[in-house]
């Protein structure tokens, strides 16, 4: 079965990588797992050995109909719940555990739909373990690079981890780039104790609607310039600071002063 490019399939055929991304979510007997675009099955039949149940949702007729009959003794003891569907459409709400991990080779084009799906819902997953693109990866953790609303979105939520790189070699067909395993623990909400979720994204969005601005000129379309000034210098941040130079923790006290 060939993969499907509209879909974004690129399916994983190391043994060794399904490996590394089972031991970074350290799965354990009694986990629960979701499991996005299963493919062929091979990280699925791993999971099965080790977690207490896994939800896999696979969007692909064909491979749906293929992971049924592999798995056919699995879905009947109800290890396996196999779901037919598009992942962004996916309820959370239906897993019966409070917790639950996020364990998958995602489709890479809508890698950040996905993250921000699952990392703002009431039924949050207590660790997220995702094959990205290298560089989507390197982006989130800040690895060498300025921060981006991906990289503080992730970071209010949780802990952002750059496990390793994995060579194209590793997928068929083989990607154009180099791939990632990213790991995303420590998930909650606690980062909103002192404000509200939808005005630090408001704010957050705000400060980088520019590049080429300074935050305080790109917040000023969202906030009065004088009670900017009165953070700023309240805070001691440089008038010509840009958002991309702002670290979290001083986002964080931004917003809690506006």
């Amino acid at each position: 079965m060939y993969p499907k490019k509209s879909l974004g399939q690129n399916f994983l055929t190391a043994e060794s990588v399904v490996d590394l991304i089972i031991d970074a979510g350290d799965v354990i007997s009694d986990d629960t797992v979701l499991e996005i675009g299963p493919g062929k099955g091979m990280l699925t039949k791993k999971l099965l050995r080790i977690a207490e149940k896994v939800v896999a949702v696979e969007k692909d007729d064909d491979l749906f109909e293929l992971l049924k009959e592999s798995f056919k003794k699995e879905i009947k003891m109800n290890k396996l719940d196999l779901i037919h569907g598009d992942i962004l459409e996916f309820d959370a709400s239906r897993f019966e555990v409070l917790d639950y991990k996020l364990i998958a080779n995602i489709p890479y084009n809508i890698t950040g739909q996905i993250i921000r799906q699952f990392l703002s819902s009431s039924f949050q997953p207590k660790q997220m373990v995702l094959m990205v693109q290298k560089e989507v990866a390197e982006r989130i953790v800040a690895k060498n690079q300025k921060e981006s609303v991906l990289s503080l979105s992730v970071k209010a939520y949780g802990e952002p981890v750059y496990i390793k790189t994995v060579k194209a070699g590793s997928f068929f067909p083989v990607p154009s780039v180099d791939s990632a395993v990213l790991s995303v623990q420590n998930i909650s909400k606690n980062f909103f104790a002192e404000f509200n979720e939808e005005k630090f994204f408001d704010i957050l969005h705000a400060g980088f609607k520019s590049k080429r601005k300074k935050l305080s000129s790109n917040l000023s379309t969202l906030v009065n310039k004088e009670k900017i000034k009165s953070v700023f210098e309240k805070l001691e941040i440089d008038d010509n600071t840009r958002a991309e130079d702002v670290p979290m923790g001083m986002w964080k006290k931004i917003v809690a002063g506006i």
